[in-house]
């Protein structure tokens, strides 16, 4: 006996079959983009007024239609070539004086003719001899005095280390900026000067230099917290899994784990906060901000929802997450994606205006007051029909769900100046790390990830407040042996930057 089903039991059946089909194609369009597309979010809207349509859709003109018409137009005008940039005036001159094959004898010079070239020399490793000259005191004073003169040896980054605070910043620098793993720059080394590291030399150098910067990753740490207002961020990062040293087959172990770098950002003051924990679950929140009070600004990531239930925090939304969901619906829904989108284009216009005028926050909210806040609650409210109208499990649901939860946390932003209206600035924070993780591919153990998370840290601080990070580190290490423990926080960078410009 063949089983029947209702009319409507059918029509539900394939519904659900056809939901699940766009959800599919949905995912499929993601990955191809992924893998194939540009990954730029930019919206150009369907329609703009300033721009003329190629084509004229009017049934009204046909083929016979022969009638014409004198129009002109305005057009932006193009922006002329700025030319060649001009040589930085600090850089050092090589003369070259080329004389004429001819002999000159005689000759009256009237002139001459200069051609600039820029050249580059690669960098120059050299070894520096400290030469302490030995005096003996006369022997009426060597009693009192002491036989022997000799002067003290300049203090040193590595007391007992044939690196000198140069060749170690250049190692640190190549490895957490310009992402050259140790072994690259050992083959550089050998290919340019014909001198042979060993990597076990190398990595005792760089722990050594992390361990001497420990105390001020402590300050650093302090510096970001001290604050009402963060941002926050996490990404991925994959580990050697250390805890057995050699495989069955007697070969080093090459299992990795995933481990994560969580970074916060004080906004006010610039500085960053780079620290590795093996989880990403709401502990490591509880654990890393320890008893901070405020707002903290991030994704929609389930783990800062658990952490404010039992602490005194309100979470703000981030603008650039909610437009990515819209963003991704545009496809299969081109009309409410594209009326979203445009709106939060128009939020995202009022923000250029108070950047270009370089507003305070004080200026920067009355501005979001009378131009931001229409156009948010009017976004807040169509986001609310639509979504009690559409509960598919399509892009749009989708879009539309999470923009009905996370877009009212970001009405922060209008009371408050100092709140961003995304989470850009952090999330720029950790592309070096994602750079860095395409060419080193794993860190070689959990301390090797923090001691990565401490460079990040400082180097994060140096580009978010226009310091050159190797004048930073080089200061830094020829210091900090000296320098007084509770006066630490001088050498943070924001604070280094502000004591060296107040002593020019």
């Amino acid at each position: 006996m063949e089983a029947t089903i209702s009319k409507a039991e059918y029509e539900a059946a394939m519904a659900e079959k056809d939901g699940q089909i766009a959800m599919l194609r949905h995912e499929l369009d993601q990955l191809k983009r992924l893998i194939f597309a540009s990954k730029s979010e930019r919206f150009v809207p369907a329609f703009q007024p300033e721009q003329m349509a190629l084509w004229d859709d009017s049934p009204e003109l046909g083929a016979a239609q022969e009638e014409t018409e004198k129009i002109t137009y305005e057009r932006t005008k193009k922006k002329a070539h700025p030319g060649r940039t001009q040589l930085p005036e600090h850089l050092p001159v090589r003369r070259q004086i080329i004389e004429p094959e001819e002999d000159t004898s005689g000759m009256v010079r009237i002139g001459e003719e200069v051609t600039r070239k820029v050249d580059y020399t690669p960098g120059v490793l050299e070894i520096v001899e400290y030469v302490r000259p030995k005096y003996a005191r006369p022997e009426g004073e060597q009693e009192e005095k002491g036989a022997i003169v000799i002067a003290e040896v300049p203090d040193q980054v590595i007391p007992k280390g044939i690196a000198a605070v140069g060749l170690l910043v250049q190692l640190i620098i190549a490895k957490y900026i310009d992402h050259l793993p140790f072994y690259r720059q050992i083959g550089m080394f050998k290919r340019d000067f014909g001198w042979t590291i060993h990597k076990s030399t190398i990595n005792d150098w760089f722990a050594t230099v992390c361990t001497l910067l420990e105390p001020l990753y402590d300050a650093l740490q302090k510096d970001v917290l001290n604050t009402d207002y963060l941002q926050g961020d996490e990404s991925r990062i994959q580990v050697l899994d250390c805890t057995d040293s050699k495989s069955k087959k007697g070969k080093p172990n090459t299992n990795t784990h995933l481990g994560y770098m969580w970074v916060f950002r004080n906004p006010v003051s610039g500085n960053v906060m780079f620290t590795y924990r093996s989880g990403r679950g709401a502990n490591v929140l509880h654990e890393t901000l320890g008893g901070f009070m405020g707002r903290l600004q991030s994704d929609g990531y389930s783990a800062y929802s658990s952490y404010i239930k039992k602490h005194n925090v309100e979470l703000v939304s981030c603008l650039a997450h909610i437009r990515r969901k819209f963003f991704e619906a545009q496809k299969n829904h081109p009309e409410k994606a594209e009326y979203a989108l445009e709106e939060i284009q128009r939020l995202y216009a009022i923000e250029q205006i108070a950047r270009e005028e370089n507003f305070s926050p004080d200026e920067r909210l009355g501005l979001r007051k009378v131009m931001a806040a229409p156009i948010y609650y009017q976004l807040l409210e169509w986001v609310h029909t639509e979504q009690a109208n559409n509960l598919t499990k399509g892009a749009i649901g989708k879009a539309l769900l999470y923009a009905k939860n996370h877009l009212p946390r970001l009405e922060h932003y209008l009371r408050d100046g100092r709140i961003e209206i995304d989470n850009n600035q952090i999330e720029n924070k950790i592309r070096p790390l994602a750079l860095g993780r395409k060419n080193y591919l794993f860190a070689g153990s959990n301390q090797g990830a923090q001691r990565a998370a401490m460079m990040y840290s400082f180097f994060a601080s140096c580009k978010a407040n226009d310091i050159n990070p190797r004048e930073w580190l080089r200061d830094v290490l020829i210091r900090i042996g000296s320098h007084p423990i509770n006066r630490l926080e001088e050498l943070l960078p924001v604070q280094w930057a502000a004591s060296r410009d107040s002593d020019l």
